[in-house]
């Protein structure tokens, strides 16, 4: 790979496929839906959550967790006591997550927002700013939306967790695709949700060398990107793993594109 014309690929990729047209399908695209940031981030959370599996069944899923929710989730799940959430979701599930563990992610989001009034500040209360890791912040806003489970993995653990920090992208980065609510964290410090589509994407583009997509590889990821877009390294991460995404766009074609762009050799 020449690095030196990597960058230029890079953003031709990116000003070709960092658009809303390309979004879908993406559970990204429920956020889209709300205009309120209190609304978006609660939304992003459930939607971030549930972005495992099928993408088909994630949309379906995702639209029977936030119908009960109305116009305004930040209003519904503000007045809805537990006994109403369990009536609302018994018999849901999606892949091994149980209506149990949804309930408890919804609890400990009206328990958030109780004690905090955003999940933007609960998050900021765990933050480590000075140093811009964002582990501790989303450790603490793990445990108080009640703890790791099948929907919240354990930032701390060896896994590359990529939805939780595929949530603070959409939080955090504000383009034409990522809505960008909050204000509390610098995009320079995020870390890649590194998923199989952007680990392989990454093994393209030579990033990293690690066979698995774990919590290392995201970080080799990340420090390479960080390197090629100072100060945000996420810039291309929505671009680039629509290579295996869409049915229309594969490896291969990126390879291609790369090639094409002299960032291949």
């Amino acid at each position: 790979m020449k690095r030196a014309h990597m960058a230029e690929a890079l953003d031709r990729i990116y000003h070709r496929y960092n658009r809303r047209e390309f979004v879908h399908p993406d559970p990204l695209e429920v956020v889209y839906r709300y205009s309120d940031t209190r609304d978006r981030e609660i939304v992003g959370l459930i939607a971030a959550s549930l972005a495992y599996g099928r993408v088909a069944q994630i949309l379906r899923n995702l639209d029977r967790v936030l119908k009960p929710l109305g116009s305004s989730p930040f209003e519904a799940l503000s007045a809805m006591n537990p006994s109403a959430l369990d009536a609302e979701y018994r018999g849901f599930k999606h892949r091994w997550t149980t209506a149990a563990e949804l309930v408890t992610l919804l609890a400990g989001i009206q328990d958030a927002l109780g004690t905090y009034g955003s999940l933007e500040k609960c998050f900021a209360a765990y933050h480590d700013a000075d140093s811009g890791n964002t582990i501790a912040g989303l450790t603490g806003l793990v445990s108080a939306l009640g703890g790791p489970s099948s929907l919240l993995s354990d930032p701390t653990k060896s896994s590359a967790c990529k939805r939780i920090h595929l949530y603070l992208r959409w939080m955090v980065r504000k383009d034409d695709v990522d809505p960008g609510c909050w204000n509390c964290v610098d995009p320079a410090h995020l870390i890649i949700p590194l998923d199989t589509h952007m680990h392989r994407a990454a093994k393209t583009l030579r990033l990293t060398r690690r066979k698995q997509p774990n919590r290392a590889a995201a970080l080799d990821v990340t420090r390479a990107f960080n390197q090629i877009s100072p100060g945000d390294p996420l810039k291309y991460d929505f671009a680039l793993t629509r290579f295996g995404i869409r049915n229309e766009l594969s490896i291969e074609g990126l390879s291609d594109q790369l090639r094409e762009n002299g960032a291949a050799g």
